[in-house]
């Protein structure tokens, strides 16, 4: 067995694994790249290897960076069979439907060739079967499970055995316990190991604080009478951010201020959590039991149609605009920011991860002033973030994850990190959990080595 790093090595974004044996090629996510222009481009470069040679893909969960070149994949030729979770598939299908129609518009820009289309979108879903949790799958000389990330609804790290080695790949592992999903399962046996490092150099804030943070920055905001501007992905975040926004107006005295969940997509995605209600954890499913909407609540409206959207402009502060893009890397929330980042009785609150070169991360970071739509807008809103919101487990966690296995683990391969949270993390495994780790490099090829702790044991 060996495996090849195709995407996510040494970046955290674009994840892309290939492992083969006895001539079967089964592929692990297939990502868009992401982060900056740059970056952007490299996705309309062609793959490193012959799509139509990969017999089978699975899929660890949603997000972009782990399914945007899907389309592609297919339209170059892939034939196999693609398996995910069932919430995963639904998830995935709005978000790739949303960025072929974002991708359409760059190439307009770039006087391009698109990415990919809509056919090849539908072409990809066709090809889509839904795999449970713990129900195991025999591709070729591999046997596969998937087993709960706690990252995003339906998110999933995978085991995939032959009968001399067994690899287990993380996806993006949960930063739990998180509000609505339930908690990152343990380990499972394995000889080897790759594991994300997006937080491998960081501690997240105590989860508890995710709530109070949360209602301090509302209730700061509304004591300026300003604007609240909430840049969020439109899958996880989101209806985060809208669970614990209805239990502060419903159960926590803060003051009812409008809410606006700009973002079309995001409404859409809130809909399939609400289809896959089975999948929450045990409270947020108590909660639905007792009849609580958790994703609902007075004064919170939707805007789906642009007009709607300008229409925000119409209603007086204070109030509260929930929109995408996260990084603030296009979408909606770039006409908001043109309009109250410059006003210092708003603020901007950032509850996700900003990649190196975004929008977002030069906010973040203290620019005086960026650039948006081609005009210079000064920064004179207050910036705040929250850690604990993130969907990424941090460098504890992924520590942890790993300990009760790490004295069979053969190696451990850090992926899905900047330079620095990825070495930081593989000197941490090294060290804490003496266990051999190495950050790999881009289109590297290792072979694994066939000594198995676990067998083959096929259900």
């Amino acid at each position: 067995m060996c495996i090849t790093f195709y995407g996510g090595a040494g970046s955290v974004t674009g994840a892309n694994y290939l492992l083969e044996s006895g001539g079967f090629r089964l592929m692990v996510d297939c990502g868009l790249i992401q982060g900056g222009h740059f970056a952007e481009r490299e996705n309309f470069q062609p793959f490193a290897f012959q799509p139509r040679d990969i017999n089978a893909l699975l899929v660890t969960h949603a997000h972009l960076d782990h399914v945007g070149r899907l389309p592609k994949l297919v339209g170059e030729g892939f034939r196999g069979s693609i398996y995910s979770t069932p919430p995963t598939r639904d998830l995935a299908e709005l978000i790739l439907i949303d960025s072929e129609h974002v991708l359409c518009k760059e190439a307009e820009r770039e006087a391009s060739s698109p990415l990919c289309s809509i056919d090849s979108v539908d072409r990809t879903m066709q090809r889509w079967l839904p795999l449970p949790y713990h129900q195991s799958l025999t591709l070729g000389p591999f046997n596969v499970e998937f087993f709960d990330a706690g990252h995003i609804l339906g998110s999933a790290f995978i085991q995939i055995r032959s009968r001399e080695r067994t690899i287990v790949f993380s996806g993006d592992l949960g930063n739990s316990p998180a509000p609505i999903v339930r908690s990152t399962e343990p380990m499972p046996e394995a000889d080897h190991c790759v594991v994300e490092s997006a937080y491998g150099d960081r501690v997240h804030e105590r989860e508890a604080n995710r709530q109070e943070d949360l209602e301090q920055a509302v209730r700061d905001t509304i004591a300026r009478r300003g604007t609240l501007l909430i840049p969020t992905f439109a899958l996880e975040r989101t209806q985060e951010i809208l669970y614990h926004l209805n239990e502060a107006f419903e159960h926590r005295g803060v003051p009812r201020v409008p809410v606006f969940l700009d973002s079309p997509l995001a409404i859409k995605m809130t809909a399939v959590y609400k289809k896959y209600e089975n999948y929450f954890n045990r409270e947020a499913s108590s909660l639905v039991r007792s009849g609580d909407d958790i994703l609902n609540f007075p004064g919170l409206r939707l805007t789906l149609t642009t007009e709607q959207s300008k229409d925000i402009n119409n209603v007086p502060p204070p109030k509260i605009i929930i929109a995408g893009s996260g990084m603030s890397q296009g979408g909606r929330i770039l006409h908001h920011e043109l309009r109250y980042l410059p006003d210092p009785q708003s603020m901007i609150l950032f509850v996700g991860y900003q990649s190196v070169s975004s929008l977002g991360r030069q906010i973040m970071e203290g620019a005086p002033e960026v650039h948006i739509f081609g005009e210079r807008v000064p920064i004179r809103c207050e910036r705040r973030s929250i850690t604990a919101y993130s969907a990424h487990a941090d460098q504890p966690r992924l520590l942890s994850w790993l300990r009760p296995r790490a004295a069979a683990l053969q190696s451990v391969f850090v992926v899905q990190g900047e330079a620095g949270a990825s070495e930081t993390l593989a000197g941490k495994i090294h060290h804490d959990l003496g266990a051999t780790s190495r950050v790999p490099r881009e289109n590297e090829t290792i072979e694994l080595e066939p000594i198995s702790k676990v067998g083959f044991r096929p259900k």
